[in-house]
């Protein structure tokens, strides 16, 4: 027995002997072809060792292979595919025997990855050149979670990859990948399993650390345990959840993400985003899910540049594009910093004391044709521009390029509305619609945010049904048409007090001064101004429009008030921000205790208002007014009701016609220059108003 043990004995100290020589007795670098030949047979690649080789069998077999070479796929170039200074592997031989993979080593030193894409496909495909192309788009479903993926046991010890580069290029863009460090740690296939590591991509340095319970876990289909971390100036993001017991890969867990810039992020992405100072920071905490094709995100908290709220998203990625459904509650969203630009530079300037020129410059509404979605927004407050909205629910669902955008509900300025509106970008040129019913609303507040226009007061609604087109705000401007019709109680039309004008325009004609006098004041000017602190007072406002090519006209105009009733008609012109509006006051009752004597009952004082939005002029039409002053004096000095066949009517058209106001100036057309009254005019009105004086005196001491 002792022999053979001794025998024994012997032999394993002859084997140790053996394995220590053999790497020396064994020129490893005559074997340097064959083993390129084997690899370039499995790759389909050629294989190119030319740095030295190096074997080692004990305590475990070691290869080491130094300045190693890939070739590149057929139509990419000649430059190699991968490169690497030197690569190590180990395995323990024993433990080999019986099915339990135990690699002590496997390092990669400076490795060099170049990956390319063109329209005959990509380099990193391996694949026989008597395939066909389409062998590997149809080689199945993928992989599946089930019991008995790995029927054997596996540890590594030292696995790394150090300051490892990875380049690619689809002819459109370039990335580069740089610094890469990894690091992996697996006991076991049935130990948690840890990777940490760190690159630098395009210039931003990043950091990543995960850890899975059990590696069979994973490929079996067994519930497991997952963290995650990532950090750096891009993002910095946490995960803590498990893999679902399931055959695919379904994930759920807590997460805790914040992007200090969407800009940054998305310029490392390839995506410049518009420019502008928002599209910044980004931050969610809560849960989610994650299944094949599908992200469901419930956020206990979200935050987005200064907007904040919480909801739940549901993102599916299975189709032509992403589909975003869900709900957002939001105490405050302000949507003005997102708005494009009206003015630059000396526009910008030139617009300061009122409203801005439309801007020419192009809307880009390529956002709308990146996702799907419907969404419902519960918002405390919506502003918009100067606009304040209360209590909003807003619907959203944008397909395929078309939004609408459903507004119920909501309270503004102390009134209630509803608004729908459409923005399309399926087409060349984006349209868009907005239908609006607005209701009770506080008037002032309400145009000055929503059109800067300050000359209305009163509690009233609207109503809009416009359609436009076009890529800018100006040319949205030129082709906006469509109808509407507004409706104010209770209110003043700011900058005329048309009591008051009447008033100025009796005393300017002389019927309560002298001869002298009305010379006195008498204005070669086409218009008597209107301050602009007066108003005038109605109990009622209404009338409609029409819009054609972005030219608003209203013939209807109807203001009632105990003193007044007020016709009126003309135009806005939304292209040239420009207007030309006739209003025609009548009086109803006497201007007794408005600052005048004579009863004009009947009499229309027609004003007009124009020019440009930032430059209005309100001012009483003189010459249409001397007409229906002389016009009514004189039918009433000649007795009875105008009739061209009667005498008296003749002898009235013809003084008017000999001291030039046979016309009406109120039917002028526009464009047409109004020429100022003669004094003969005013010396004949102010001895008709003096003798209509004095039949009245005459006829009251009589009664008396």
């Amino acid at each position: 027995m002792s022999r053979i043990i001794r025998y024994a004995l012997l032999g394993l100290v002859g084997l140790v002997i053996i394995a220590l020589a053999l790497p020396f007795l064994i020129p490893v670098n005559s074997y340097r072809e064959r083993i390129a030949e084997e690899a370039s047979r499995t790759l389909h690649r050629d294989v190119v060792l030319a740095g030295d080789l190096s074997l080692q069998i004990l305590p475990s077999l070691q290869i080491t292979a130094r300045d190693v070479s890939l070739a590149n796929a057929d139509g990419f170039g000649e430059t190699p595919m991968a490169e690497m200074a030197e690569m190590r592997v180990g395995v323990k031989l024993i433990p080999l025997l019986s099915s339990d993979v135990q690699i002590t080593e496997f390092v990669l030193i400076d490795p060099v990855i170049r990956l390319q894409q063109n329209r005959s496909g990509n380099n990193w495909t391996f694949r026989s050149p008597d395939a066909p192309t389409t062998e590997m788009a149809s080689s199945g479903e993928g992989f599946v979670r089930r019991p008995g993926a790995l029927p054997f046991e596996a540890s590594f010890g030292d696995v790394r990859i150090e300051n490892a580069s990875i380049h690619f290029e689809d002819g459109q863009q370039q990335r580069d990948i740089t610094g890469l460090t990894l690091q992996v740690s697996l006991p076991s296939l049935d130990e948690e399993a840890a990777i940490s590591g760190q690159l630098t991509a395009d210039g931003e340095r990043l950091s990543f650390d995960g850890a899975v319970g059990s590696i069979r876990g994973v490929f079996e289909g067994a519930e497991t345990q997952v963290t995650m971390e990532f950090g750096g100036n891009l993002v910095s993001a946490s995960f803590d959840g498990r893999l679902a017991a399931s055959e695919a890969f379904e994930l759920d867990g807590e997460i805790d993400a914040n992007i200090p810039s969407l800009r940054n992020l998305a310029t490392f992405a390839g995506a410049e985003l518009p420019p502008g100072d928002r599209l910044q920071a980004f931050a969610a905490q809560g849960s989610i899910d994650v299944a094949p094709g599908n992200v469901r995100l419930v956020a206990s908290n979200i935050r987005f540049d200064d907007i904040s709220g919480s909801g739940r998203l549901n993102i599916a990625t299975s189709g032509a594009r992403p589909n975003i459904t869900g709900a957002l509650d939001l105490p405050n969203l302000d949507v003005t910093p997102y708005l494009p630009e009206q003015t630059s530079g000396s526009d910008a300037e030139n617009s300061n004391a009122g409203i801005p020129p439309w801007s020419e410059d192009e809307i880009d509404l390529a956002g709308l044709n990146l996702v799907d979605a419907d969404l419902d927004l519960n918002v405390g407050l919506f502003e918009y521009g100067d606009i304040d909205i209360e209590n909003v629910r807003l619907d959203v669902t944008l397909d395929r390029g078309r939004m609408v955008a459903n507004l119920s509900d909501f309270q503004l300025y102390d009134g209630t509305g509803s608004v729908r509106v459409v923005a399309n970008n399926r087409t060349a040129t984006p349209s868009y619609s907005v239908n609006a019913q607005l209701s009770d609303l506080n008037a002032l507040p309400f145009l000055q945010a929503a059109a800067g226009f300050e000359r209305l007061t009163g509690t009233g609604g609207i109503a809009l049904d416009l359609q436009a087109s076009g890529a800018s705000q100006a040319a949205i401007m030129r082709s906006l048409a469509g109808n509407g019709n507004f409706g104010f109680e209770d209110g003043a039309i700011v900058g005329i007090n048309l009591a008051e004008t009447i008033r100025n325009v009796n005393s300017f004609f002389g019927a309560q001064s002298s001869p002298q006098e009305a010379e006195t004041s008498s204005d070669d000017s086409e218009q008597v101004e209107a301050g602009d602190q007066t108003q005038t007072d109605f109990s009622s406002l209404s009338g409609s429009f029409t819009i054609n090519g972005g030219r608003a006209d209203n013939t209807d105009f109807a203001m009632l008030s105990p003193l007044l009733r007020v016709g009126g008609s003309g135009f806005v012109d939304l292209p040239s921000q420009s207007l030309d509006y006739r209003m025609r006051p009548r009086l109803v009752a006497s201007i007794e205790g408005q600052g005048g004597a004579a009863d004009l009952r009947g009499v229309e004082i027609p004003v007009r208002i124009r020019g440009g939005f930032n430059d209005i002029s309100i001012g009483v039409d003189t010459s249409a007014v001397g007409q229906a002053l002389i016009s009514g004096a004189l039918s009433s000095a000649l007795g009875g009701n105008s009739d061209a066949t009667r005498p008296e009517d003749v002898l009235r058209d013809s003084l008017l016609d000999a001291i030039g106001l046979g016309g009406n100036d109120a039917q002028q057309q526009d464009g047409e220059e109004e020429q100022p009254e003669a004094d003969p005019a005013q010396q004949l009105l102010q001895g008709l108003f003096n003798r209509g004086r004095r039949d009245e005196d005459e006829s009251g001491d009589d009664n008396n």
